[in-house]
């Protein structure tokens, strides 16, 4: 796995979120690997995803895109640091303007202890007719950050659950 700086900070926390989807694994990974898929399900639940650009491969980046109501869009970027097909993404996770340009947390009034660079993992486990996915945010600054990013990934999570019906 590549190294990347300033992926933790003091304040960070570890998140750690474990679903279960009733969708086989292959399909949980298209989810997170094709755009179109991506889409139906990136954000919390009030959320959309007008933009998902990725190219899944090592060394490869990513721009991602949420709208919300009141929110305007929020744009993200990174790059892929490990990519083994059906069972594991790595990822770098930074805040970007639209043009994928890494911009300062705080340009999304963000708190200034929000690191620039995260770290996500995500882990998908065949078991049969179901899949375990989980999923670890290093990085998030503790306290409020923690609850109101683990509040977005679940909420996000639902909407994954719900588009695999």
């Amino acid at each position: 796995m590549a190294e990347i700086s300033n992926v933790l900070v003091p304040t960070s926390a570890e998140l750690v979120i474990t679903r279960e989807f009733n969708a086989p694994r292959a399909l949980v990974w298209r989810a997170w690997t094709e755009p179109e898929l991506f889409k139906k399900w990136w954000g919390p639940k009030m959320f959309t995803c007008p933009v998902a650009k990725m190219d899944v491969r090592v060394g490869g980046k990513y721009l991602w895109s949420m709208r919300g109501e009141g929110w305007g869009d929020i744009y993200t970027t990174g790059e892929f640091l490990e990519v083994v097909p059906i069972e594991k993404l790595v990822y770098t996770d930074s805040f970007s303007d639209a043009a994928g340009n890494i911009v300062s947390p705080t340009y999304y009034k963000m708190p200034s202890d929000f690191p620039e660079k995260m770290l996500v993992t995500v882990r998908l486990e065949d078991l049969g007719n179901t899949t375990k996915m989980t999923i670890q945010h290093v990085g998030v600054p503790s306290g409020e950050m923690t609850d109101a990013t683990k509040q977005g990934w679940n909420e996000s999570f639902d909407k994954l659950g719900d588009s695999m019906i």
